[in-house]
């Protein structure tokens, strides 16, 4: 039991690191941190407040809403307390019989809150009322219904944007937890597997990759330099018809900056491969993108991924989404260069084959599930 506690502790601390050391988690979050913002471009953040707002908590969002609401209360509620009490309405300034009150049975800081309170929200209970006799009752009564009329429009706009961000019909685009290498008609591929958990199409696909790696140039050190991956399907990397499971294939070929790699240096690199997903949904015409990445400890060389779409019996199409994240070992070379028969340094110079044909369900942590 205590090694089985101790083994679960390193691998949280393990999973923790490498979680760290991503650029993109494999929920499509950034992991990058901003330091020394000069004051100026910080301001610049309020001067967006909209795009502040949007892209603020929840928890924050509600918090901002109330106190909104409370401060303008709070704020009309001094208006209408300055305004009885310049008039002679309070009780202790002993109104005479003949006098034209702002508003009745105002005495008090508690009543004109809740004057201000009753008077923006409509709800008209109480013996607190505004009267016509006083010009500037009127006045307060009509900026502050027109105040409260736009916080009401402001929030509903910044409730109604958060709903629909892009970013929600993202959740329902998943990636597969790991890539495969593999030969794919007739060459060596690094496969991904993508799946729409809706039956809307997302309107003209388009998927992309990005290899960051830290590189050395002439002694000059270069981190996160970016090298273009070019992902595709059988018919083609643009405009993809995305109603359901694709598996994506990159060419391990003399471009490729996998082809010096190897199923034995594979896992000892140093990289992160970043997978991208544009497209439009076609029930609301809103664009997004879906983003995951990949580290060399979850790309798996000489398997493949099961197949994903049957015929039922009545001849309808079926998706098992339980095998989205299934391998099987297929026969692979042990680099891209004996694949091709092409002369290297690599210490095995002939293809070799994986003769299990078992199945192997991939279990990664909690953390890297879309």
């Amino acid at each position: 039991m205590t090694r089985s506690l101790r083994q679960r502790f390193k691998d949280y601390r393990l999973e923790r690191r490498i979680r760290k050391n991503r650029l993109v988690t494999k929920d499509g979050h950034c992991n990058i941190e901003f330091g020394n913002v000069l004051h100026k471009n910080g301001f610049a953040y309020v001067l967006d407040f909209w795009t502040t707002l949007v892209e603020t908590r929840w928890r924050f969002i509600l918090l901002y809403f109330v106190a909104s609401y409370s401060l303008s209360w709070l704020i009309f509620g001094l208006l209408w307390y300055w305004l009885a009490r310049n008039n002679g309405d309070l009780y202790w300034q002993n109104p005479p019989p003949d006098h034209k009150p702002c508003a009745i049975n105002v005495n008090d800081m508690t009543n004109a809150f809740l004057n201000a309170l009753e008077t923006q929200t409509g709800m008209g209970c109480g013996n607190l009322f505004v009267t016509d006799l006083c010009p500037g009752s009127v006045a307060v009564l009509t900026i502050q219904m027109v105040v409260g009329l736009f916080i009401g429009i402001f929030w509903c706009g910044i409730v109604m944007t958060k709903i629909t961000l892009p970013k929600k019909r993202a959740k329902t685009i998943t990636f597969s937890k790991s890539a495969v290498i593999c030969p794919k008609k007739g060459t060596l591929c690094l496969q991904i597997r993508v799946a729409n958990l809706r039956k809307t199409l997302m309107i003209g696909s388009q998927i992309y990759g990005k290899l960051l790696r830290t590189t050395v140039t002439g002694g000059e050190t270069v981190i996160l330099d970016q090298v273009s991956i070019d992902f595709m399907v059988d018919a083609g990397k643009d405009n993809l018809f995305f109603m359901c499971p694709l598996t994506l294939y990159h060419i391990i070929d003399k471009s490729s900056p996998f082809f010096d790699m190897a199923v034995d240096t594979l896992h000892q690199q140093d990289f992160e491969l970043v997978v991208f997903l544009d497209g439009m949904d076609e029930s609301t015409s809103s664009s997004c993108q879906v983003r995951t990445s990949y580290i060399p400890r979850e790309i798996m060389w000489g398997y493949d991924f099961l197949p994903i779409i049957s015929r039922s019996k009545e001849r309808r199409y079926r998706v098992d989404f339980s095998n989205i994240a299934k391998v099987v070992p297929v026969p692979t070379a042990h680099c891209s260069r004996c694949y091709h028969n092409e002369p290297g340094n690599h210490l095995h110079l002939h293809g070799t084959d994986t003769k299990s044909v078992e199945v192997f369900d991939m279990e990664l942590p909690k953390s890297t599930k879309m």
